[in-house]
């Protein structure tokens, strides 16, 4: 039935619809389904941006587990002294030593564009004072020099009782090695170095020996040191104790 016919047949004088007569409703399918359409396409917009993250956050986890076992081999042990041994002698007192530690990735990236790393390893010998500050019995100190030689690729060590420079290394014991774990080697250990003679040890008092190894960053080139300065990858520092009179450390 058309419109005209509705209006002709069904319409009263009045122009209102008559009672009981048929009204045709206007089509709301398309309202709906543009409803349905927009509604399905905001689901599915919000479903693939939380399954992007999710699987963004998986990867990432994932990344996440295979890097552990390398971080893990990456993490470097404190520095500590595995050996601390005292042998008096009619000659003096001579001490040997094996420290354990780990350059940083700093230390290391220097060494190989030709900056030499110094360290220092410090003895004191106090005898104690039950009226007063303990003596100071003797001293002694020992620099050490590591470098690296980029046209050869070798790796130097000089160790001298008196401080070591740029400028001049001086009369020191001085000895090349192919790889830097073989150099490392030869900072770590210490053999035989008389720290003391035998009339300094002379007394019944009880006498401490104090042993402190570091790294010292005032050698380094001055803009090395304002980089070095508050920074945990140039801080390397060993201290010790031993009780002379029974032989313990601490």
């Amino acid at each position: 039935m058309s419109d005209q016919a509705f209006d002709a047949r069904h319409i009263g004088a009045q122009g209102q619809p008559l009672p009981g007569a048929y009204r045709p409703q206007r089509a709301t399918i398309p309202a709906a389904l543009a409803t349905m359409c927009s509604v399905t396409k905001d689901f599915f917009a919000t479903f693939w941006r939380r399954a992007r993250w999710a699987g963004l956050a998986w990867v990432m986890a994932v990344l996440t587990l295979l890097q552990m076992p390398a971080a893990m081999g990456q993490v470097s042990m404190p520095p500590s002294l595995t050996e601390l041994r005292a042998e008096r002698t009619p000659d003096g007192l001579y001490l040997s030593t094996q420290l354990q530690f780990q350059l940083s990735a700093a230390v290391e990236e220097a060494l190989y564009k030709g900056i030499p790393v110094y360290f220092i390893a410090e003895v004191e010998i106090v005898r104690e004072r039950w009226y007063w500050s303990d003596a100071l019995v003797a001293s002694a100190s020992r620099y050490m020099r590591l470098s690296y030689q980029p046209l050869t690729r070798r790796w130097r060590f000089s160790s001298s009782s008196e401080p070591l420079t740029n400028a001049g290394l001086g009369v020191n014991f001085g000895q090349y090695y192919d790889s830097l774990s073989e150099a490392m080697t030869a900072v770590q250990r210490i053999s035989q170095w008389k720290v003391a003679e035998t009339s300094d040890l002379e007394g019944d008092a009880r006498q401490t020996l104090r042993f402190r190894f570091r790294l010292d960053s005032s050698q380094l080139p001055r803009t090395f040191q304002l980089g070095a300065l508050g920074q945990s990858d140039w801080a390397l520092s060993i201290e010790r104790q031993l009780d002379l009179t029974t032989g313990a450390g601490k």
